[in-house]
């Protein structure tokens, strides 16, 4: 009994002793809806984890509300896929600075009907034209995603205002990804969505691509520490060891190896080396 009595003491000093970092070697990532439901966390996390002891939790969000809880402090570092966000979340010191990891592609989604009548093409602006001109049901994320800032931008270059749409062809439904497929396969509806998200979807219904292949559609994906001078709690050796591992050669081969009946879902392009 005495030798318990001592073992638990010994145990309640080094807790006390024992700085919160060693205790709780943990970090959270705040990311995009598609990196989360094509399962590439779920692939990934267990083999850094293996690696390096360290649990990342993932907070999956469109890219908008991600980077917002980077700027919270809220996340330690921010993983997620529109350039131009990313870019003003590091000349903000939001962000230390942004390394690229991988990219994929968008693709326009349809149902096998095709009331626009653009399947085959690779024009995604042409395609956005014909929706719009047929009326033809459409679902936006509308939720400031990196998908739904690519959507927009697409019908800005298409030069269609959706906004004249609402309420009748053109639907807002402020979720994520998977919500969005959910929602145009049950309303056999176009949509704009990531491949890997798309890959990985089950419930397709009558939805197939019905427009791919538009060097437009490019998907890049970035990933920032959260400013620790801003943010004291940010863990940022943790954090910064997350990042290093994701654009290692080992962190690049495991993404690349991530794939669903053969296909692969992400293609790893990083240099090492901030890009901003």
């Amino acid at each position: 009994m005495r030798l318990l009595r001592l073992a638990l003491a010994f145990t309640a000093i080094l807790a006390v002793t024992v700085p919160a970092s060693a205790q709780d070697k943990s970090i959270i990532v705040a990311s995009t809806t598609s990196t989360e439901n094509s399962g590439l966390f779920k692939y990934l996390l267990p083999i850094f984890k293996e690696k390096t002891g360290i649990d990342v939790k993932v907070v999956a969000l469109g890219t908008g509300q991600a980077l917002d809880v980077g700027r919270r402090g809220d996340a330690d570092v921010v993983f997620v896929h529109a350039k131009p966000l990313e870019e003003k979340f590091v000349a903000d010191g939001e962000g230390v600075a942004r390394y690229e990891v991988m990219y994929n592609d968008f693709v326009v989604i349809g149902p096998k009907s095709d009331p626009a009548k653009i399947a085959g093409s690779k024009d995604v602006l042409e395609a956005f034209k014909k929706i719009a001109a047929a009326k033809a049901s459409f679902i936006s994320r509308g939720d400031k995603s990196g998908t739904h800032v690519a959507e927009l931008k697409y019908w800005k270059e298409a030069d269609i205002d959706p906004e004249t749409g609402k309420g009748s062809w053109y639907k807002e439904i402020g979720q994520g990804m998977g919500a969005a497929l959910n929602t145009a396969s049950s309303s056999n509806s176009y949509v704009l969505s990531d491949r890997g998200t798309w890959i990985s979807f089950k419930n397709r219904g009558d939805l197939k691509i019905v427009v791919e292949g538009d060097k437009r559609l490019f998907n890049q994906y970035g990933v920032m520490l959260v400013n620790p001078v801003k943010h004291p709690n940010v863990k940022k050796e943790l954090g910064q060891t997350f990042i290093d591992w994701l654009v290692s050669p080992e962190g690049q081969k495991a993404i690349a190896n991530y794939k669903i009946d053969g296909e692969q879902l992400f293609f790893p392009n990083a240099t090492g080396k901030p890009s901003t």
